[in-house]
């Protein structure tokens, strides 16, 4: 994302952080999220000096204007939207606080975006990825059983990462995952995840931490918690082992996670809690996966397919 313009005006600045006071009080808006916020009204508030303006006194052509300009820079219809959505959130709570007027941002249409499908792997790719870890190296061993939990469970990366001792009852067979707006669910683990996670704890972990101490349930040689770039890293390097001929992300065993859930016949309200969507639109997606997925198999198998 880059570096976030100089805070030059205090004022400004301020304005920006009691906004994101109020969201994150409000909504429970994530730290990405916010971050994201603040990264894009500093740039406005940059642009507003440089017009000889500030952020409370935008109008609409100041934020076309604005928007404009990132046009010429190169940026995606993905981006604008961003900027859009961040803008109306934050010209809503000025108007409701009483310190505008008119919201600028209200007459602006957002661009179109053709929504693309998330991409999942196969079952037979799931399972050569989760056997391809050496498992005789504590290492091994770790990244099996991240690999095994975050199939199971379809948790975020940042989710998976973050995990630590008290989150996992085994003898329940549930993990306890703090979500996005810090949103609080329980998903089960499977008998297969629980039965790689304690090899883990019982002959991995501790080999290495080397008697250090950590909260977190995945760790390093280096005696602290796995980070996600590590994860990433891990994942690709396993996915080259297993002859995966595609990128694969983290990301993708979570959307293969759902897909495979709907594909065996799971309820997608089901599969939205489990996933910690707030919004069961956000599921759906998964749907057309699945139904892509099938007219695959009618077009291979079906005489007339």
């Amino acid at each position: 994302m880059g570096e976030p313009p100089a805070r030059r005006t205090t004022a400004q600045s301020a304005l920006i952080e009691a906004f994101l006071d109020s969201a994150w009080a409000e909504r429970g808006l994530s730290e990405n999220t916010l971050q994201a916020y603040r990264y894009d009204l500093l740039q406005l508030a940059a642009h507003q000096e440089k017009r000889n303006s500030d952020l409370k006194a935008a109008s609409r052509e100041d934020l076309l204007h604005f928007l404009a300009s990132r046009v010429l820079q190169g940026r995606s219809p993905r981006s604008l939207t961003r900027y859009l959505s961040g803008f109306r959130q934050f010209y809503r709570w000025l108007l409701r606080d009483g310190r505008i007027n008119q919201d600028p941002s209200a007459l602006i249409e957002s661009p179109r975006l053709g929504r693309g499908l998330p991409q999942a792997l196969s079952e037979q790719q799931v399972v050569a990825l989760l056997e391809a870890p050496d498992v005789g190296a504590p290492l091994g061993l770790r990244d099996r059983a991240m690999l095994e939990l975050m199939y199971a469970t379809g948790l975020r990366v940042s989710e998976l990462v973050g995990l630590e001792l008290p989150n996992l009852n085994l003898n329940q067979g549930v993990v306890r995952v703090m979500g996005k707006g810090d949103k609080e669910r329980l998903v089960p683990l499977g008998e297969e995840s629980i039965s790689w996670l304690l090899r883990y704890l019982d002959h991995g972990r501790g080999k290495l931490l080397r008697g250090a101490v950590c909260p977190k349930i995945f760790v390093t040689a280096r005696k602290a918690g796995m980070t996600r770039q590590t994860f990433w890293h891990s994942i690709r390097k396993h996915a080259l082992a297993a002859a995966i001929d595609q990128p694969v992300s983290p990301h993708m065993l979570r959307h293969s996670f759902a897909t495979h859930l709907l594909n065996h016949g799971a309820d997608l309200r089901v599969v939205q809690l489990l996933l910690g969507h707030s919004d069961l639109s956000t599921t759906q997606i998964y749907t057309h996966i699945a139904r892509e997925g099938l007219k695959k198999l009618h077009s291979k198998h079906h005489p007339r397919g």
